[in-house]
C-alpha cells in the first residue's frame, strides 16, 4: 500500500528550469480549459474567415447590438427617444459618407458601418443639402442657357425647391418603407432572409444620395455631355451600395423575385437621378415658346403691334 506522503501534491522545481530553457514552449493553463494556447497558430484560411466576420460581424454580434439598442431605447412619446436617431458624431458620419462614396466589394454597407448605430442625422441633412443644390443649381443653369438671347429675363424659380424637397423626401423615406414591408413579408415566406430595420434602410438610400450633391453642382455646366458623364458615374456609385446592401437580403429568395426586387430598386434610382437632370437643367419645351412668342410682331386690324413682353 503506497504511503501518505506519495498521494499528497508535491511541487516540481524542474518546470521553472524547462521553462527557462525553452521559453517558446507552449503553455496549457489546466483551470481555464477555455483558453487556446498562446502561441497556437491556426490555418491561414481560417484567419482570413475570421478577419472578415469581424470586419463584417457575425449573428451573434447583431443580435448583441439589437438587443443593446433595444435596452436604452425610451419610450417613443418622449424626447429621449427621438434623440437617439441623432446621436452620431462628425466622424461616424465622415465615415459613412466615404463609405457611400468609395463602396468596397463584397462589403455590406449596413453591417460595415450602419448596424452599431444608426442615424436619421446624416440622412436628414444630406437630402435636404440636395434638394438646395439642385434647386439653386437648376436655376444657374438655367440663367446660363438662356443668357444673351434676345427679350430673356432672369426670374428666380423659387418653386424648384418645394419640388425637389418633395421628390427627394419622398424617396428617401416612402421608398425605404415600401422595401422594409416587402423584406419583413418576405422574411415570414423564407427564414433564412436576412433582415434589415427601417431606421438601417432609411440610412443607407440617405448616405447613398450625397454623391449627387457634388453631381448637382456640375450640372450647372451647360454642356450636355458633362451632365451625362456625371449622372452615370454618380448612378454606378450610389447604386453599387445599394446592390451590394440588399442583394445578401434577397438572395436566398426565389431568384425570379431575387432578381426583380433588385431591378426595381436600381430602376427607381435611375428614375430619381434622370428626372431631377431633366425637370431642374433641361428647360421645358413651352417655356422656349414663350421667347419666341415674346419677340414676334402681332398685327390686329391690319395695324402691326410690337410686343415688349419678355
Amino acid at each position: 500500500m503506497a504511503a501518505a506522503d506519495d498521494l499528497q501534491f508535491q511541487e516540481f522545481d524542474d518546470a521553472t528550469n524547462l521553462l527557462a530553457a525553452n521559453p517558446d514552449a507552449t503553455t496549457i493553463s489546466i483551470t481555464d480549459t477555455n483558453d487556446k494556447p498562446k502561441n497556437q497558430r491556426g490555418p491561414a484560411g481560417k484567419l482570413g474567415r475570421d478577419e472578415d466576420e469581424d470586419l463584417l460581424g457575425n449573428e451573434d454580434s447583431d443580435k448583441a447590438e439589437l438587443l443593446a439598442g433595444q435596452k436604452k431605447s425610451a419610450p417613443f412619446w418622449t424626447f429621449d427617444y427621438y434623440q437617439t436617431f441623432f446621436d452620431v458624431d462628425t466622424y461616424q458620419v465622415l465615415d459613412r459618407i466615404k463609405g457611400s462614396l468609395l463602396p468596397l466589394p463584397g462589403k455590406n454597407f449596413v453591417r460595415l458601418y450602419i448596424r452599431s448605430n444608426p442615424d436619421l442625422y446624416g440622412p436628414f441633412w444630406i437630402c435636404a443639402t440636395l434638394v438646395f443644390a439642385i434647386a439653386i443649381s437648376g436655376n444657374l443653369a438655367n440663367f446660363l442657357t438662356h443668357h444673351g438671347q434676345r427679350g430673356y429675363r432672369y426670374v428666380p424659380e423659387f418653386h424648384k425647391v418645394s419640388i425637389a424637397a418633395t421628390a427627394i423626401y419622398t424617396y428617401a423615406w416612402l421608398i425605404p418603407l415600401a422595401l422594409w414591408g416587402f423584406l419583413m413579408w418576405r422574411n415570414n415566406k423564407v427564414m433564412n432572409i436576412v433582415s434589415y430595420s427601417f431606421l438601417e434602410i432609411v440610412c443607407v438610400y440617405g448616405y447613398s444620395l450625397f454623391i449627387y450633391i457634388p453631381t448637382a453642382v456640375l450640372w450647372i455646366i451647360p454642356n450636355e455631355v458633362v451632365r451625362w458623364i456625371t449622372i452615370v458615374l454618380a448612378m454606378c456609385l450610389s447604386g453599387t451600395v445599394l446592390l451590394m446592401t440588399f442583394w445578401p437580403a434577397v438572395r436566398d429568395d426565389n431568384q425570379r423575385i431575387a432578381i426583380a426586387t433588385i431591378a426595381v430598386i436600381l430602376i427607381l434610382h435611375a428614375l430619381l437621378a434622370v428626372g431631377c437632370k431633366a425637370y431642374f437643367f433641361d428647360p421645358p419645351e413651352q417655356v422656349k415658346t414663350t421667347f419666341i412668342s415674346a419677340t414676334t410682331p402681332v398685327t390686329i386690324n391690319g395695324t402691326t403691334l410690337a410686343s415688349n413682353r419678355t
